[in-house]
């Protein structure tokens, strides 16, 4: 049976997507894994992978079409033994919507849960090929899943059975764990004790102030109108939500950067020039470190709130703000406790700038348990910084100055940078918040303990 090459949602936000280029053309044999095309989306260029075998038999969508709505096919793959006769109208057929999530009984929904569910419904998640994901599998039923699929989950630690497929006939494919991990790993499937699956309820925005009334206020000549693209529409949207939706609170404090500084440039002259080992390490990879290792010393800090339940993370995962033109991306550092300051390094300059040229997946960029804006390098003292959900800090770190400074009954100079830390106060109450910074003053201003 032909097999649909979907308009696949390459992450939440997605509606929409524009077919950039086309890697194959019909008649061409592809095997599983194989890239097919590029797709832009509001955030990135991505590429669509086969998940099964088989010859293009149609190719729907031209290269260089702009707003291809999500579950569209945008071509068909043959089977073996199947030729061009057999796609009848299978390029016009519309994938069906998957069943609505199942209640558990005696569990009411609220309102706003109750319209998300009905959005979901309404808008199905595609995939690159094959079937609409599936639901879940029953007890004692063969589960079908590739077997890179099959490490992936099991080295995140999820259920098997709770995965839905998105490959032909129900079949779990790479993508569909990839998606898992990026909406919180095991979490994410079932509340810890409870039995329920997590309801995240979208919050209705208050509208603003109109473009007709806006517009009445300036003269015709006086301006220009730049259409907001994808990103920007993204960016006003979940930090109008944040603001919004999250009772935020700031705490600040300053770190002394004298010893960190002397470390760091010990370390860069000692540090491989070329090579796998290679590093040269900013104050932004001590930062990251200090600040997920004071996560771990702190775990209560290390949660984000839903309504069903607190979400507690085992690991810290520290997103990191960098600017892009038209926006900005937060590449999250997985389990940054865990890893060198040489790692966090290479790492950290990776995604940045593949984040630069718009081109990371979506589970490199969702995701985390916290987040670091640092404008520093701008000069900027001290700010304060807007919490990315579904975070529940942010930490805004300012510039390192020469400032006069107290030490017993001395004066004396010393390199002081200001951090100020958002708090969602569902989650982080005011004693929590500052343990969380003490925590990480403790190890910027002892460097030598990130490194046991």
């Amino acid at each position: 049976m032909p097999i649909q090459i979907l308009m696949p949602a390459l992450s939440p936000t997605m509606e929409e997507g524009k077919v950039a280029t086309w890697l194959v053309k019909e008649g061409d044999e592809v095997t599983s894994g194989m890239v097919l095309a590029e797709i832009e989306t509001d955030k990135a260029t991505m590429e669509v992978e086969a998940v099964d075998e088989g010859r293009v038999g149609k190719i729907l969508i031209e290269a260089g079409t702009e707003g291809v709505k999500v579950n569209t096919p945008i071509a068909v793959l043959l089977e073996e033994g199947e030729d061009e006769s057999a796609i009848g109208d299978t390029s016009a057929a519309t994938p069906a919507a998957p069943p609505a999530p199942k209640q558990t009984p005696g569990d009411e929904p609220s309102k706003a849960a109750k319209a998300s569910n009905d959005n979901a419904a309404k808008a199905p998640v595609p995939t690159a090929g094959g079937s609409p994901p599936t639901s879940s599998a029953k007890p004692g039923e063969r589960i079908v899943i590739s077997p890179l699929a099959r490490r992936l989950a099991v080295e995140a630690g999820l259920d098997l059975g709770q995965i839905g497929g998105s490959g032909p006939h129900g079949r779990i494919v790479k993508r569909d764990v990839d998606k898992l991990i990026a909406a919180g790993g095991a979490s994410a499937q079932k509340a810890k004790g409870g039995g329920q699956a997590l309801t995240v309820p979208q919050t209705q925005l208050t509208p603003a102030m109109s473009d007709d009334k806006i517009l009445a206020l300036y003269e015709a000549d006086d301006y220009e109108i730049v259409p907001h693209d994808g990103m920007r529409k993204i960016i006003a949207e979940r930090l109008t939500q944040s603001k919004q939706t999250i009772p935020h609170f700031y705490l600040t404090i300053e770190c002394v950067l004298d010893e960190l500084l002397r470390a760091r440039t010990r370390m860069n002259e000692a540090a491989p020039k070329d090579g796998p080992r290679a590093y040269k390490l900013s104050v932004n990879d001590f930062i990251i470190k200090a600040l997920a290792l004071a996560l771990q010393q702190v775990p209560g800090a290390n949660a984000t709130w839903t309504e069903s339940g607190m979400l507690r993370h085992r690991h810290s995962d520290v997103g990191v703000a960098v600017a892009v033109e038209g926006g900005l991306f937060t590449p999250v550092i997985r389990h940054a406790e865990f890893k060198s300051l040489g790692e966090i390094s290479n790492e950290m300059k990776e995604l940045a700038e593949r984040a630069r040229n718009r081109r990371l997946a979506p589970h490199e960029y969702q995701g985390g348990t916290t987040s670091i804006s640092n404008l520093g390098m701008f000069g900027i003292k001290s700010f304060d910084a807007v919490i990315n959900p579904p975070h529940a800090t942010i930490l805004a770190v300012g510039a390192g100055e020469k400032r006069a400074v107290v030490d017993g009954d001395q004066v004396r100079v010393a390199t002081v940078m200001s951090c100020t830390l958002s708090c969602d106060h569902r989650v982080v109450d005011g004693a929590l918040g500052a343990q969380l910074l003490n925590a990480f003053k403790g190890f910027i201003e002892d460097p030598v303990r990130m490194l046991v």
